[in-house]
């Protein structure tokens, strides 16, 4: 069973509607710590500020059962956007700590006074896959969109998948064993955003 957890920070339905789109059974939106014990597999969406994902998180009981699938039964886990966010030691939007799957932080982007690069980032970008992952066909250069206003900055360069160009060069997709984390929305990305969770419902 796929859970895609809904802890109120936004997307959920999007994400569900595109699994559905490539056939993906055996889905479910919850938030119920139950049903995170008996995934197969995680996707952890969001749109939002960091302090409240974690705090929502915490609040809906969450923490210890996705620590739990994720470390110990080495569940497989997709964070998209703020998920991918959570899923690293915390962020310079606010002051709780994250998850700590990826070692590293949330950078927000910086341009000098006057730059024509604005904040947030948002529209469709391409992506270069830096290291091999089941997640991305490299033998089609893949583009999706993005809207955020900060992006991952891994510890280990060994844990940046992908990455994507706006103003700087920023890791858009990370990896580190079963935890893969995507900045852009794949559930808004047309066909290349189906191929990426088809090949995560299929990794």
């Amino acid at each position: 069973m796929i859970v895609i957890v809904d802890y109120n920070m936004g997307n959920v339905a999007s994400v569900a509607n595109m699994l559905s789109r490539i056939g993906a059974a055996d889905v479910l939106v919850s938030r119920d710590p139950a049903d995170v014990a008996r995934a197969s597999k995680i996707i952890l969406p969001g749109v939002g500020a960091f302090d409240r994902g974690m705090a929502h998180l915490e609040a809906y009981g969450l923490l210890d059962v996705l620590n739990e699938r994720v470390l110990e039964r080495r569940t497989p886990v997709l964070g998209i956007c703020l998920g991918m966010q959570l899923l690293t030691d915390s962020s310079e939007e606010g002051e709780r700590a994250g998850l700590g799957w990826i070692p590293g932080g949330a950078v927000r982007f910086s341009f000098e006074a006057g730059s024509e690069m604005k904040v947030p980032h948002m529209g469709w970008n391409y992506v270069d896959v830096r290291n091999r992952n089941p997640l991305f066909n490299e033998e089609e250069r893949s583009r999706f969109y993005f809207v955020h206003s900060y992006y991952v900055a891994p510890s280990d360069p060994d844990h940046v998948v992908a990455t994507a160009n706006y103003g700087i060069e920023f890791a858009c997709a990370v990896g580190h064993g079963n935890v893969w984390g995507v900045q852009f929305h794949p559930e808004k990305s047309h066909r290349f955003g189906m191929m990426l969770l088809q090949n995560f419902v299929e990794a």
